[in-house]
């Protein structure tokens, strides 16, 4: 029995682990041919390499630490006990790392930022593309009210995302959004191993 509980959970990392590469590496690249043939931006100022280590990119990491507190707080109330499938079931379910959830962060903030706001926002504006990536993500569940609550509780988060974008730049929203998740992962691993 163990040795299947052991398989379903490498099956179940190994799975999170693609959908993360898949994240960072192909989620970019309607982006980039958008840019690439409508903006004429080369490779170069679509990842924008140079301002990585800016003053912008520590701005958003402590952003995304600070709103993740924040949501953990929320997230603890009540209301959220009842939610089916909680994010902190599957997490103890996979036994995710520190590593895992450093590796997970950064596809996520990388993918899914270069998506949403250098391609997505750049067409829609901050406002569309924001509600839009609230509602891929699931938060905005008309059949779900409490699922809808969180999806109000971090919409406010990507709006500040969206707009920082067009004032800090995309490593600004990457940093906001690494952290973010890096927080709450790290919460979750946290609690799992608690209730072990």
């Amino acid at each position: 029995m163990c040795k299947v509980s052991n398989q379903i959970e490498e099956l179940s990392k190994r799975g999170i682990y693609i959908l993360g590469i898949i994240t960072l590496l192909v989620f970019p690249i309607p982006a980039f041919l958008y840019l690439y043939f409508v903006e004429g931006y080369s490779f170069q100022e679509f990842i924008r390499w140079e301002e990585i280590f800016s003053p912008q990119t520590i701005l958003g990491i402590n952003l995304g630490i600070v709103y993740a507190l924040i949501a953990l707080i929320f997230m603890g109330a009540p209301v959220f006990k009842k939610l089916p499938n909680r994010v902190e079931n599957i997490v103890r379910n996979m036994r995710l790392t520190i590593w895992d959830a450093i590796f997970l962060s950064i596809c996520a903030g990388v993918g899914e930022e270069l998506l949403f706001r250098a391609g997505m926002q750049t067409i829609l504006g901050p406002w569309v593309t924001s509600v839009i990536f609230v509602a891929v993500h699931g938060y905005l569940n008309p059949r779900n009210c409490r699922i809808s609550l969180y999806g109000l509780i971090v919409l406010p988060f990507i709006f500040l995302i969206s707009f920082g974008y067009d004032h800090f730049g995309q490593w600004f929203s990457i940093g906001a959004h690494f952290s973010y998740d890096l927080i709450l992962f790290m919460a979750l691993i946290a609690d799992s191993k608690t209730t072990r």
